[in-house]
Formats: structure tokens, C-alpha cells, sequence
């Protein structure tokens, strides 16, 4: 019998100290400009911020903060979840009283140069059926810029 304890509970210790595997999946971190159309708004467009959550991503499985700004300052906070290239969006946008929640599937494609692009369906629920949408977003291309140069030190004889 206690050989019987000493094994289960080896074993739990086992399990429990097992980390989750390092994240290994595409990492679609970036800025997005969007294009997007709906029946209630018509056309539109938006900036996506997309953020690894490195912590919460582990194998294939990316889970990510999730930031859309509109033009007229209205923010929808909430998270994305991917799996290679399959991306999960779920996100509120709240003015005053009124809070919504919208639901999306996208999939990535690759563009040139690390750069990637989706198309977004979405769902937004509401009290006559709800609405329904899509957008084309665009990461927008990283600028690098040439790390400043060394200046000289001024001379300590001046």
C-alpha cells in the first residue's frame, strides 16, 4: 500500500512540474490598418493591434491581446486566439450604458518581408438579429531606422 502512495504520488509531482512546451507558432504581432464594411455602418476603416501574450501562448497556440481603434476614438478591447494560421477574435466595444460583443475568424496569409495580412468575418449580436461584417487588414511595414551615431565626446581641454 504505501508503495502504491509513494508512486501516485510521485507521479502527480511529475505532472504538476511538467511545463507547458515553449511557444512555437507564427508570431502575427503587429499594427494593422483595416478596411471594413458592415449594414449598420457601411464602410469603415480601423487600426488592429495585435500583442503576443507570451505567458498564455505555448506550442502552436498563440493567444493575443487585441486593440482596434476607429476614427472617431472608439476603442474595442479583447483577445485573439491562433492556431497556425487560424485566428479567433472575440471583442467588446462599451459607450456609456451600452456594451457589444463581437465575434470574428480570420486566417492569415503571408505577405513579403515578415508581413502578414486577414480578412476578418465578424458577428456583433444586437436585440433585431444582429449585424454582420468583414474587413481586410494589412500589417503595416516595420521602419527600421539606423541606430543613432556615437557622438564624439567634446574634448575635456576645451
Amino acid at each position: 500500500m504505501i508503495k502504491f502512495f509513494l508512486a501516485t504520488t510521485l507521479l502527480t509531482f511529475v505532472c504538476v512540474a511538467q511545463a507547458k512546451p515553449a511557444f512555437t507558432g507564427i508570431n502575427f504581432s503587429g499594427v494593422y490598418d483595416c478596411k471594413g464594411s458592415n449594414e449598420l455602418v457601411g464602410s469603415y476603416q480601423v487600426t488592429i493591434k495585435l500583442k503576443l501574450n507570451r505567458i498564455s501562448s505555448y506550442g502552436k497556440f498563440g493567444a493575443y491581446d487585441f486593440t482596434t481603434q476607429t476614427d472617431n476614438a472608439v476603442t474595442y478591447r479583447g483577445q485573439a486566439a491562433a492556431n497556425g494560421n487560424r485566428l479567433a477574435l472575440s471583442y467588446k466595444m462599451s459607450e456609456g450604458k451600452y456594451a457589444e460583443i463581437t465575434t470574428g475568424i480570420a486566417e492569415m496569409k503571408k505577405l513579403s518581408r515578415g508581413r502578414w495580412s486577414f480578412r476578418n468575418f465578424y458577428y456583433e449580436p444586437d436585440d433585431s438579429g444582429g449585424n454582420f461584417g468583414q474587413e481586410d487588414c494589412v500589417m503595416q511595414a516595420t521602419s527600421l531606422t539606423k541606430p543613432a551615431s556615437k557622438l564624439s565626446k567634446p574634448d575635456q581641454n576645451s
